[in-house]
């Protein structure tokens, strides 16, 4: 039978900690109200700018244009974006991106791997302190964006650049990002896309697209006019475009991240409430036992003095 002390101290440390995970819950609960809405005005806008540069690139095809961004070149110097959390107490949500990112260091990109030609970003301190303890080949300067006040486009808008920056001059190859997209509260879905090069829309995903009537047909058959130069024109849009879709990935890692815990934090209250109930019928129990021993006693005190 448990020691009464040791379970009413037990129910009091639940107590607490079911306080804690609660007030967890409900802060975590206003900063995914905030990353949401920051993460749904970022949409569409970010979707747009995409369509826009595909589109665009679409219709230069046997031009002489080519973008330094769109360069595809032999796979053998991959950079690798892991974007995580800070902190932990979020469930899975960690795990999955690096379990990702294992996969293809072992799997997808083994051969390079093996030669010391993958290097990872991690972005979050959970991806920082995973491949540190790894003795993996990293660029640590970006891994800190996160534990700014308010997460802003320009302190992501640098290690955009440097990827982007790292790839022209050839040092990477193929630039690719892992990370959380927020679908609901409870899901977040594991996201690896390929950062760079660009890629045009191919035949396949413009098939699949919703049938348009004769006017968006026609609309889209014209041929694009641009206005001072094409080159110029793309010269600023391609790298805008990639810089918004890399602060869109980071705004939906930001709220997947606070769905994550808000969700775990939720899950442990109530695991709480379950263990109070368990440990206070334990309680219960032992202390009747106790009181029942105690009456025990007495009577059999009682019998012994009138035998006497």
């Amino acid at each position: 039978m448990p020691n009464l002390k040791e379970v009413r101290g037990r129910i009091v440390s639940v107590k607490s900690t079911q306080q804690i995970t609660k007030a967890m819950k409900m802060v975590a609960a206003a900063k995914l109200r905030r990353a949401q809405n920051r993460m749904l005005q970022m949409r569409p806008y970010a979707q747009k700018l995409s369509q826009i540069l595909q589109n665009v690139t679409a219709s230069l095809v046997g031009d002489d244009f080519e973008s330094k961004y769109s360069e595809v070149r032999p796979e053998e110097k991959i950079l690798i974006v892991a974007i995580t959390s800070d902190k932990g107490l979020c469930g899975a949500f960690n795990t999955y991106i690096l379990r990702a990112v294992q996969n293809l260091l072992t799997r997808t990109y083994s051969r390079q791997n093996s030669l010391g030609n993958v290097t990872i970003m991690p972005i979050g301190k959970r991806a920082l302190d995973h491949f540190s303890r790894r003795n993996a080949k990293m660029v640590k300067d970006y891994a800190g964006i996160f534990s700014t006040k308010e997460l802003s486009f320009d302190d992501v808008r640098k290690a955009a650049e440097y990827a982007m920056e790292h790839f022209v001059e050839g040092n990477y190859d193929k630039v690719v990002i892992v990370y959380n997209e927020f679908k609901n509260v409870a899901t977040q879905i594991v996201r690896t896309e390929q950062f760079l090069p660009i890629t045009p829309p191919t035949e396949n995903e413009t098939s699949t697209k919703p049938s348009l009537d004769k006017k968006e047909e026609f609309n889209k058959s014209v041929d694009y006019v641009f206005e001072p130069d094409k080159k110029e024109i793309l010269a600023d849009l391609i790298p805008q475009s990639l810089k918004t879709q890399f602060y869109s990935k980071i705004l939906e890692s930001n709220a997947a991240e606070q769905g994550a815990r808000m969700t775990a934090m939720d899950k442990a209250t109530e695991n709480a409430g379950e263990l109070l109930k368990e440990l206070k019928l334990s309680y219960n129990r032992a202390r009747q036992a106790n009181i029942t021993k105690e009456i025990l006693e007495i009577v059999g005190g009682a019998e012994a003095l009138e035998q006497g």
